[in-house]
C-alpha cells in the first residue's frame, strides 16, 4: 500500500495520480499538495480565460480528486512550510509536479524597464493568480509588443485586442477586464525571431484574429517564402503558414476604432529603450536571416516604438531547496523523471515548458510505472522502510501549525466564486489568497 505526494496540483499532477490508481487501485494513498489553497494549477491560471472548452479538463481531474484514496493538501509551500527532505521521510515516493511557472528572462539591455512583463507574469495577471493581481499594465495607449511565435504569444495579443462584449462567457478576472476595456492601445506587433516557416502557432488559434470584432491581423507579404515552398512542412504547420497567407490581404490596411495586429518576421530583440519616467517606449530589434532553420544575426538594427512589452519566450521550473536543477533547462536535473531514489518529476518539471495539456499524460504514466518498478525492487531486496504516510504528514502540518485547504473546502471556494460571478461568467476569481481561506466557510 505505497503513500505517495504529488507536489503540484495541475494537469501533470493530476495525470500522475490517474497512473498510480491504475497500478494499485485503492490500495494506493495519494497525497496532492499545492502551494495555493486552489487546484488545477496551469488550467486555473494558465489556460486562457476565453478557451473555456479547455478548461473543461478540470472535471476529469475532479473526478480523480473525489476518489476514497486521493487527498488534496491546499496551501502548503513545500521547501518552505515543509522541507522536501521532511516530506520523503513520510512517502514511498515523492513526485514534483511543479510546472514551469517563472519567466524565461529576456535578457537584454533595458528589459527591467516600466511596463515590461513576462508572460507568465501577465498571464497570471489576467487570470487571476495571487502572485500577479497586483501587476498594474498600463495600457493607456500606443504599441503592445509581444515577443513569441507560439500560441502564448497569440492569446497575448487576443486578449488584448479584444472588446469586453467578446468576453462574455470567459472568466477574465474583473480588475483585467476593466483595464483592457478601458485601454488605448492602437497597434499590437507579434516579433518573431524566427520566419514564418519556424512559428509554434497552432491554425486554430491563428484562426481566430481573423473573427475579433476590432482586429486586423496584417503580414507583409514579402515576408513570406513562395508558396510551393510549405509543401516541406508537417501538415499542421501548413496549415497555419495558409492562415499566415490570408493575412497578406490585410497588408497596409487601416480602420478607425479597429487594432492592426502586425506580424513581424526575423526580428530578434536586441534592446528596450525606457524614457525619461522608466517606462519602455520603443524596443531595438536586429534582423535576422534563416539559416537550416536557426536565426542568425545580420548586424542591422531597427526602432519599433513600444509602450508595453510582454516576453513569451518560454518558462522555467522554480527551483525547491535541497532538489537538484539544471539552471540552464529551467528545470529539475532528473533521468527520465528520476531524480534520486524516491523522489521523481513530471510534466513540465521534467522536460520543461513542451507540449500539450495531454502531453502530461503518458508522461505520468511512464513516471508513474517507473515508480512501481523501483519500489517493487526495494521491497524484493527487503529495502523498502516503512513510512508515516498521511499520519507523518499531517503531524508536520500540526506542528508547523499550517491551515490545509482540503478539497471540500475547494469547492466552497469554487462555489463562492460561481455566485459572485458577473452575469456573462462562469465564476470571479479570489485573486488574494486571504480571500480563498475565508470563502472556504
Amino acid at each position: 500500500m505505497p503513500d505517495i505526494a504529488i507536489v503540484g496540483s495541475g494537469p501533470a499532477g493530476y495525470y500522475a495520480a490517474e497512473a498510480a490508481q491504475k497500478i494499485w487501485g485503492d490500495a494506493a494513498r495519494i497525497d496532492i499538495i499545492d502551494r495555493l489553497p486552489v487546484p488545477y494549477g496551469l488550467i486555473r491560471s494558465g489556460v486562457a480565460p476565453d478557451h473555456q472548452s479547455i478548461k473543461a479538463v478540470a472535471r476529469r481531474y475532479e473526478a480523480t480528486a473525489l476518489s476514497g484514496n486521493v487527498r488534496f493538501c491546499g496551501h502548503v509551500d513545500i521547501g518552505r512550510d515543509i522541507a522536501i527532505g521532511d516530506l520523503a521521510q513520510c512517502y514511498d515516493a515523492v513526485v514534483l509536479a511543479t510546472g514551469a511557472p517563472g519567466d524565461r528572462p529576456l535578457a537584454i539591455p533595458g528589459d527591467q524597464a516600466g511596463n515590461v512583463f513576462g508572460s507568465a507574469a501577465f498571464v497570471g495577471w489576467y487570470n487571476g493568480h495571487p502572485d500577479f493581481a497586483a501587476l498594474d499594465p498600463d495600457l493607456s495607449g500606443g504599441t503592445a509588443v509581444v515577443i513569441g511565435m507560439g500560441n502564448v504569444a497569440l492569446d497575448v495579443a487576443r486578449i488584448l485586442a479584444k472588446t469586453r462584449a467578446e468576453f462574455a462567457g470567459s472568466d477574465i478576472v474583473a480588475h483585467a477586464l476593466d483595464r483592457i476595456d478601458a485601454g488605448r492601445l492602437d497597434r499590437i506587433v507579434i516579433l518573431g525571431r524566427r520566419g514564418p516557416h519556424q512559428i509554434m502557432m497552432t491554425p486554430k488559434e491563428l484562426g481566430e484574429l481573423a473573427h475579433l470584432t476590432r482586429a486586423i491581423p496584417r503580414v507583409d507579404p514579402a515576408d513570406l517564402p513562395p508558396a510551393d515552398d510549405d509543401a516541406m512542412l508537417e501538415p499542421g504547420q501548413r496549415k497555419s503558414v495558409v492562415q499566415l497567407r490570408a493575412f497578406t490581404e490585410n497588408h497596409g490596411r487601416n480602420e478607425p476604432g479597429r487594432i492592426p495586429i502586425d506580424f513581424v518576421f526575423c526580428a530578434a530583440p536586441h534592446a528596450i529603450e525606457p524614457g525619461p519616467d522608466g517606462k519602455v517606449t520603443a524596443m531595438e530589434v536586429e534582423e535576422t536571416r534563416i539559416d537550416q532553420g536557426r536565426p542568425i544575426g545580420t548586424g542591422v538594427i531597427r526602432r519599433i516604438p513600444a509602450s508595453l512589452v510582454i516576453s513569451c519566450i518560454g518558462y522555467r521550473t522554480t527551483p525547491i531547496p535541497d532538489v537538484p536543477f539544471d539552471d540552464r533547462a529551467g528545470r529539475f536535473a532528473n533521468v527520465d523523471g528520476f531524480i534520486s531514489p524516491g523522489l521523481y518529476c513530471v510534466g513540465w518539471a521534467r522536460r520543461g515548458p513542451s507540449g500539450t495539456i495531454g502531453t502530461n499524460r503518458p508522461d505520468g504514466y511512464a513516471v508513474v510505472e517507473r515508480i512501481a518498478a523501483d519500489l517493487s525492487d526495494a521491497a524484493a531486496r527487503g529495502a523498502l522502510p516503512a513510512r508515516s504516510g498521511r499520519a507523518g504528514f499531517d503531524a508536520l502540518a500540526r506542528a508547523r501549525g499550517l491551515d490545509v485547504i482540503g478539497f471540500d473546502d475547494w469547492k466552497r471556494i469554487e462555489s463562492a466564486e460561481t455566485d459572485r460571478a458577473r452575469a456573462d461568467a462562469p465564476r470571479e476569481k479570489f485573486v488574494v489568497i486571504g480571500d480563498m481561506i475565508a470563502a472556504r466557510s
